[in-house]
């Protein structure tokens, strides 16, 4: 399996951001590296997939910015290249949570390394909350835990007021707020949303440090209280214990991971819709799926890449959205 994915992120202040952009795409580039990497003036994000040496040249570029020296990245293996192609893009915030004042590297909760996680979430009284959208719930999840049903990361600061307010398990008894172990894919989500209880005068809060995915990489399967598959943003879809890739293929209208006999059902149509997402699109959209599928179909038959374009680097006509 030739292809190494380095999955990244840091919470630091970049108010150059913009600046990084160019030279690190290029840097990509002169690698062969694919994937994509968010800057934004609180950090880093992103997750890249190359051969070996390339992507351990483009960690070491990152790292000889000072400020991104101590940037962690965790390693898992691909039997086919699983992007497309290289982007760098600017963002507002490197994971969209939407409510200001958030500083994850000021105030985040505590880390909990994946070797003790087992014995934190069995504690009684521990709420153990998944913060990742529900998608990727449905596919995996630890045992016991609390499922937001989310569509994007945005909707949980909601998800949270409403359970503070409403009596649910996020409630004050006795005027003591619980308890709260949070967890993600890669430990990203976890450090904005547990910064994010602390603002809300949650003082015990807890996030499994390095996500997911570094606790299927440490823990053995034996001990291990995952249950299913952890979906990844990128071609292989997910992984299990020991990162092994999974079997899962995406729907490429809606990329939800297609579940059970999904694709035996007549909602179903290759790179057009899925059960999920049937009902969500207009018979135009469908129809542009249709089309953009034949192409698809068309390379596939020629051995061709259909997707794969370089990024325009036009920078000084980018706007940040």
């Amino acid at each position: 399996m030739p292809f190494l994915t380095a999955a990244l992120y840091k919470f630091v202040e970049l108010p150059d951001y913009a600046a990084l952009q160019a030279p690190l795409l290029a840097a990509c580039e002169a690698h062969g590296i694919k994937g994509t990497l968010l800057l934004a003036s609180e950090g880093i994000n992103g997750t890249i997939a190359g051969l070996p040496d390339n992507i351990y040249a483009v960690l070491a570029y990152l790292r000889s910015d000072p400020r991104l020296v101590a940037l962690e990245h965790k390693e898992s293996w691909a039997s086919a290249m699983p992007f497309y192609r290289m982007k760098v893009r600017l963002k507002k915030e490197i994971v969209a949570l939407g409510v200001p004042d958030v500083h994850p590297a000021l105030m985040a909760g505590q880390y909990v390394k994946p070797d003790d996680w087992n014995e934190l979430i069995e504690q009684p009284g521990m709420v153990l909350v998944d913060t990742r959208n529900d998608y990727e719930v449905s596919i995996g999840t630890f045992a016991g835990a609390v499922n937001p049903a989310t569509s994007s990361f945005s909707e949980l600061p909601g998800w949270v007021e409403r359970e503070m307010q409403s009596g649910g398990m996020l409630a004050e008894v006795d005027g003591v707020k619980p308890r709260v172990a949070m967890f993600c894919t890669g430990g990203i989500r976890c450090e904005k949303s547990t910064a994010f209880l602390k603002s809300k005068g949650f003082d015990q809060v807890y996030h499994l440090q390095g996500g997911i995915l570094k606790y299927l990489e440490t823990v053995l399967e034996a001990q291990s209280r995952w249950q299913g598959q952890c979906f990844v943003f990128d071609e292989r879809v997910s992984v299990g214990h020991g990162l092994v890739e999974g079997e899962l293929e995406l729907c490429r209208s809606c990329r939800d991971p297609l579940l059970g006999a999904a694709k035996a059902s007549p909602l179903y149509e290759r790179g057009v819709s899925c059960p999920s997402c049937h009902s969500r699109t207009t018979d135009a959209q469908k129809a542009g799926y249709r089309q953009r599928q034949k192409q698809v179909d068309l390379a596939e038959a020629r051995k061709q890449a259909h997707i794969g374009n370089k990024q325009e680097t036009a920078h000084s006509a980018v706007k940040q959205k």
